[in-house]
């Protein structure tokens, strides 16, 4: 049993950290986006 509830937690936990790090990555390139408009905006 507690083989399986260890497997059963990873894989609950994995897709969570997964869409966290999608998340981050989608931030992180939309500021470098607006930065990179925004310079071309003022330039």
């Amino acid at each position: 049993m507690p083989v399986e509830r260890t497997h059963a937690q990873s894989e609950q936990h994995a897709p969570q950290a997964v869409e966290s790090e999608r998340g981050a990555l989608v931030a992180v390139l939309l500021m470098v986006i607006l930065g990179v408009a925004g310079i071309f905006a003022v330039s």
